[in-house]
């Protein structure tokens, strides 16, 4: 019997509500959460990497992982982030919002209020805020992705559970043009 595809994956609405809000957002994304000198790339790309590995987006992992080490980030920091052991060799300062993080996409994108309280407490709500956009900016790549994946997994069998082909199709269509070519540069690295 088939295995089933079992990462997480856009439906119709999900994928209306999260790129409804990315758009909504996109100005405030480059101008402000860009350009935060509370968030430098290192920090930015520890929050990319640690997003990716939770929702497991292999097109993603790799993007950010190299941007990672580009950043100035050793390669052993990076593997430790990939397997989720962050809290080894992140900066204190960081821990939070990494953890934060976590939490956002394992409550896939409903963060308890106190969590998010408690991320404002500690970084201010200007900061606090620009690490939720990215979070969620990373968030909707990563689920793009997948998604793209769910549709090619159905030609060796495996179907997302609750999945629409038809949605996965379109969706499929709409993204290949970004992840056809990172499928390609990604490849040689996978194992």
């Amino acid at each position: 019997m088939p295995k089933e595809f079992s990462k997480r994956i856009y439906t119709a609405s999900k994928a209306w509500r999260d790129f409804s809000f990315f758009f909504a957002n996109l100005p405030r994304i480059i101008s402000a959460a860009w350009k935060n000198p509370e968030i430098p790339t290192s920090f930015r790309e520890r929050i990319m990497v640690v997003v990716s590995s939770l929702n497991a987006c292999r097109y993603c992992q790799w993007f950010h992982a190299k941007k990672a080490v580009d950043s100035g980030i050793d390669d052993q920091e990076v593997k430790n982030m990939l397997k989720l052991q962050f809290q080894t060799d992140a900066p204190d300062f960081e821990v939070p919002a990494l953890l934060y993080a976590q939490h956002f996409v394992e409550s896939d994108c409903n963060p308890d209020p106190a969590m998010t309280k408690r991320l404002e407490d500690f970084y201010g709500q200007k900061t606090a805020a620009d690490i939720i956009l990215i979070i969620r900016l990373i968030y909707t790549g990563n689920i793009s992705g997948n998604t793209f994946d769910a549709f090619l997994s159905r030609f060796k069998g495996m179907k997302a559970k609750n999945s629409n082909f038809l949605f996965e199709l379109v969706f499929f269509v709409l993204v290949s043009p970004i992840l056809l070519p990172v499928l390609v540069l990604a490849r040689p690295r996978e194992n």
